[in-house]
């Protein structure tokens, strides 16, 4: 009998393969973290290879731990960190370069070519995006210029393009395919029929025999079947795919339009289920939320954070300030305030609602007051400060005021974190039992595709609340921080020339 879902949720800085039953509940687990290559300034990347060997690890380690038989795993959901690019030869599966990861800034010049005269804003109404280093088609396109021997080999059909989702897929299966949510994050899909689009193939100069096929985010034959000789040791459809924030996005079981989940990784990433297509007049991305078989997409409006979670990885690897991401809260509370300093951490530009590679990090209002305590609290703080920036942007575009946030990812366990986020909200913020809720939502596109579970009636009943937080801070006090921050972001502008 099926007892379970496999979801592997290919992220950022680590693999996981977790094995979910029936209620939505961690049978067993296994993850394993990844290099992150950094070869110059704003240039980051990750070895492909070794994110697949990582995978297979942890494909086995999930499977062992909870003694699984064959036949108990109905169905393989894969969920991604989107825009990180892969090219590889279709016949040998090597990679012809590292992946170019999505934070990566080295295709800030291929982006001002593109604006061209007609600016940021050329390719939205087609894409729903601006034009930004971080999408997939611009990391594509210098991939192509650079890599010698691979438009060639593209142009002849030998080479494969792929976010994580297809590369991940295609070692499993062999298909070369991806979902909407993932193709919706290239600058190359038409966000309303779904499909690869000639005008922009053409205009970002791509040969489209590279690109994979887009199959719905929830389909039962759409991603092929694993191999017995793999690390599934069974053949098991793999039968459904999403980009991790729309994966986190369903994971919370946000299906009514006007409900919204931010998901504290790291980066951070609002999104709105809008229901139908809604461009944004306030810097906020149109993405595909998901599609479910033969039903039209869903779609969402999203505000997205370079730096959250990566920001106390910073203070941990570059400063060694704290030994561990967890001691941030400890130091954190050894003050009561921020101690009047802001950090913005444009690292790699500001993103939503700002878009502007031409910034960096700054850290303001020092002085000698300042400890390593209130560094701690002013990098929480800036994770809260940037959510409000996106809420306050997708509440202009949508109308809809948000009365409370749920929230996932890793730094959710955070308590100074997550209080903060509702002071400054001034709204209630909810954290759900599972907080794994990418790697859910990836099972459960892979299992309502496989009859699993038999609708989003079954995935709502499964939600549940494991605890709330309420605003305790006064509104003068909120509005005066808030205006701190805002003035702290105006100097990160214009650094880079």
């Amino acid at each position: 009998m099926s007892k379970y879902v496999a979801a592997i949720d290919q992220g950022t800085t680590s693999t996981r393969c977790i094995l979910f039953n029936h209620a939505g509940e961690i049978v067993s687990s296994g993850q394993m973290e990844h290099k992150q290559i950094y070869p110059q300034a704003g240039w980051v990347e990750h070895d492909a290879a070794e994110i697949w060997k990582r995978t297979e690890k942890v494909i086995r380690t999930a499977r062992e731990s909870a003694n699984v038989q064959k036949g108990e795993i109905v169905a393989i959901g894969i969920t991604n960190q989107r825009e990180t690019t892969v090219v590889w030869n279709k016949h040998t599966g090597k990679p012809y370069h590292n992946a170019i990861v999505w934070m990566d800034t080295r295709t800030s010049a291929v982006c001002k070519e593109l604006m061209g005269d007609e600016g940021q804003d050329r390719l939205r109404p087609k894409t729903g995006l601006p034009i930004a280093t971080y999408f997939s088609g611009t990391k594509l396109r210098w991939l192509l210029d650079n890599v010698e021997g691979l438009r060639e080999d593209a142009e002849n059909g030998e080479a494969l393009f792929g976010t994580i989702d297809t590369w991940i897929t295609w070692n499993l299966t062999r298909k070369h395919v991806t979902d909407p949510t993932n193709a919706s994050r290239t600058l190359l899909m038409d966000i309303e029929t779904l499909e690869w689009d000639d005008e922009l193939l053409e205009i970002l100069d791509v040969p489209r025999r590279m690109l994979p096929e887009i199959v719905a985010s929830s389909d039962a034959d759409g991603y092929g079947v694993t191999s017995v000789d793999g690390p599934f040791n069974e053949e098991i459809p793999v039968c459904g795919a999403l980009g991790d924030q729309q994966a986190a996005t369903v994971g919370q079981a946000c299906f009514e339009v006007g409900e919204a989940k931010n998901t504290y990784g790291t980066g951070c990433f609002l999104i709105l289920n809008t229901g139908e297509l809604q461009h944004s007049e306030n810097g906020l991305l149109t993405t595909v939320a998901y599609q479910f078989g033969n039903q039209p997409a869903v779609y969402a409006l999203e505000g997205s954070v370079a730096i959250a979670g990566a920001l106390v990885q910073w203070l941990r690897d570059n400063l060694e300030i704290i030994k561990d991401a967890p001691e941030v809260e400890t130091l954190a509370a050894t003050v009561d305030d921020n101690g009047g300093i802001y950090f913005v951490p444009a690292f790699s530009g500001l993103y939503a609602p700002y878009w502007r590679d031409d910034a960096r990090g700054v850290i303001v209002g020092m002085t000698r007051y300042v400890n390593k305590g209130h560094f701690a609290r002013a990098a929480l703080e800036a994770t809260a400060f940037q959510s409000r920036e996106v809420i306050e942007a997708m509440a202009k575009d949508s109308g809809v005021e948000l009365k409370q946030l749920k929230v996932d990812g890793g730094m959710i366990e955070n308590e100074t974190l997550m209080q903060f986020q509702s002071d400054i909200l001034g709204v209630e913020v909810i954290r759900p039992k599972v907080a794994e809720t990418t790697a859910l939502g990836a099972a459960y596109a892979a299992g309502l595709a496989a009859g699993f579970w038999k609708d989003l009636d079954e995935l709502r009943a499964n939600w549940q609340q494991q605890k709330a937080w309420e605003p305790q801070m006064d509104e003068d006090e909120r509005e005066k921080l808030y205006s701190q921050w805002k003035k702290a972001v105006t100097r990160t502008f214009d650094w880079v020339e």
